[in-house]
């Protein structure tokens, strides 16, 4: 049924819960698995990193996405599965628009997202990567949702 399946990693739990039910539908469609990383500016800056080189924390952000790729990797191998992965370097986009994009891009015929499932203030104030997707995509999507605390569902 579904041949071509995109899954955004970010390393968080959400996002690993999206990873793990990615591989298990690869496994079971035989589909091929594409890992996304997409590197934005939501980076808060410290009073350490004033002064720093803005190259040099791109750099180590781009560093940080292929560590997150490599071990979303080796969690597709460990399950017997050949993924490929792809690092954007969309500094300054919208991170869901660029998830779409490259799904376009690619040709998947489903996108597999982890999600907070937060609501209200929490959601407005840190926005949803999965929720615009969803709004916004004619692929369909899976998610998974991760819950914070036990009973806050």
């Amino acid at each position: 049924m579904y041949a071509r399946i995109l899954v955004p990693v970010d390393g968080s739990p959400s996002s690993n819960l999206g990873l793990e039910e990615a591989i298990k539908l690869a496994k079971d469609q035989g589909a091929e698995l594409r890992l996304l990383h997409v590197l934005n500016d939501l980076v808060m800056m410290s009073p350490d990193s004033i002064g720093t080189n803005s190259g040099e924390i791109v750099e180590a952000l781009r560093q940080s996405g292929d560590e997150l790729l490599n071990a979303a990797d080796t969690r597709a191998r460990g399950a017997g599965l050949t993924a490929t992965s792809t690092l954007l370097d969309e500094i300054g986009a919208p991170v869901g628009a660029a998830i779409l994009r490259h799904a376009q891009q690619w040709g998947a015929d489903l996108i597999v997202c982890g999600t907070h499932g937060r609501r209200g203030v929490r959601r407005l104030v840190l926005g949803s990567d999965a929720e615009y997707i969803v709004r916004h995509t004619r692929v369909p999507v899976l998610l998974r949702r991760h819950v914070d605390k036990p009973g806050r569902e």
